[in-house]
């Protein structure tokens, strides 16, 4: 299939009053797939039944959940690791460090190299949408971008969280993988 984008010719000025238009790109949402509907996929694919994988699902969710808050960096299986990650007001008196200075609390992923390099060779979908959202132009890309950089040094590449700072999770529209906002399980 391919990732679907979609660009929106937005106002990006910055000034008030002033307008420059521009198509601004973000990932397309298709739908959350829930717990059930993974799980029920994982039994197909493993050969496993749904109960054992369902018990697996909870195990492994309760204590990626339990390292991650205990400050680890934990591996999920085929696509990378997760950990959890902060935002803070700065302080230059060390008497007026405390936790009400924490403004955000949030995951960060960091993907492994085969999960970035099939994220690199999937075809793109684009659909531009003009100011007043009508369709004005779709392109497909099959190429691959130039997110690597030439000289073979890969900054992001691999198990190196360099790059990884940003946060997956938090004010994000990612979701949880589950339309009722539970783990699914219910």
């Amino acid at each position: 299939m391919g990732i679907k984008v979609k660009a929106i010719e937005r106002n990006v000025a910055f000034e008030k009053g002033k307008q420059k238009w521009a198509f601004v790109m973000q990932a397309e949402l298709y739908s959350q797939l829930n717990a059930t509907k993974v799980i029920e996929e994982a039994a197909v694919r493993s050969g496993l039944p749904k109960a054992v994988i369902n018990a697996g699902w909870s195990a492994i969710g309760e204590v990626i959940a339990a390292w991650a808050t205990e400050g680890h960096s934990v591996a999920v299986p085929g696509l990378g690791s997760l950990r959890f990650g902060l935002n803070s007001t700065a302080v230059e008196d060390v008497n007026k460090v405390s936790a009400n200075l924490i403004t955000r609390r949030y995951i960060i992923f960091v993907p492994n190299t085969d999960i970035k390099k099939e994220l690199e060779e999937t075809s793109v979908n684009i659909t531009c949408y003009d100011r007043n959202g009508k369709v004005v132009k779709q392109v497909t890309s099959t190429d691959t971008p130039p997110t690597t950089p030439s000289d073979g040094d890969n900054p992001s590449g691999g198990d190196n969280p360099s790059g990884g700072d940003t946060p997956s999770g938090g004010d994000s529209t990612g979701g949880t993988g589950s339309e009722s906002g539970g783990d699914g399980l219910e």
